[in-house]
């Protein structure tokens, strides 16, 4: 049953993994899973939300990864960065493909490819019903797309962020792997820090509650939960002061 009624958010920021992107086990893009997710977007815009999207690169490099390699930390995470805009531009075409206008702006100039990052500009395009692609982190190596969704979503004034993960919420402990593993409705800031809980990283978690900024965590690949999400269904776990 497809979830319908009034948004409770207007403007939402939907942060996704590299990996949402792909198929579990392979690598690159997986376009059956990026036109599923578009289609999901599609979804959500129709009830008139103003939707962000903060894209991450992990199915073609993390930056971390590859510094393990003995690639100097900077540069792989610049390279990192760039895998983002790759993921960004393939979701725009899919996007645009399915009627939805959409925009990419990246934290890294790439003069004849995307926009840069102008708040101002973000704004009207969401204002226009235009979804909004932000790629290339924040622009700088040693943060995360976590750290750059949380910043991004400030900016903009987001509501709320949508974590889209591959688990249903936030457990104490691996759900892949443990049995046991017991899952949270709801969460705040203070008990993600202090629990170590892995949903975002420290940074992302402290400029959330820094700015009264909700956590939706849910899973990506399950039906509808972007929209059940926005409509203030219960989905995932909520993490908020």
């Amino acid at each position: 049953m497809k979830a319908t009624g009034k948004a409770k958010y207007k403007r939402a920021l939907l942060k996704i993994s590299g990996e949402a992107l792909v198929t579990e086990g392979q690598f690159g893009i997986g376009y059956e899973a990026i036109r599923s997710l578009a289609q999901q977007i599609k979804e959500t815009i129709g009830l008139g939300v103003q939707l962000a999207i903060m894209v991450g690169g992990g199915n073609i490099l993390r930056g971390a990864a590859a510094s393990a390699t003995g690639i100097d930390r900077v540069s792989a995470d610049y390279m990192g960065m760039l895998a983002t805009v790759i993921n960004s531009l393939a979701l725009q075409d899919t996007l645009e493909k399915r009627g939805v206008s959409a925009r990419v702006q990246s934290a890294i100039t790439i003069e004849g490819v995307i926009e840069p990052f102008i708040r101002r500009q973000a704004i009207e395009h969401l204002e226009k019903g235009r979804v909004v692609i932000f790629a290339g982190g924040t622009g700088n190596p040693y943060f995360t797309t976590d750290t750059a969704a949380a910043l991004r979503a400030a900016e903009i004034h987001a509501e709320v962020i949508l974590k889209g993960t591959k688990v249903d919420g936030v457990y104490d402990a691996d759900p892949m792997k443990s049995g046991q593993a017991r899952k949270f409705d709801k969460l705040t800031y203070m008990e993600v820090l202090k629990q170590n809980l892995k949903v975002m990283d420290s940074t992302a978690i402290s400029l959330c509650m820094d700015n009264g900024l909700p956590i939706i965590v849910f899973d990506l690949t399950s039906g509808d939960n972007i929209k059940r999400a926005v409509l203030g269904r219960k989905v995932g776990t909520l993490i908020r002061g």
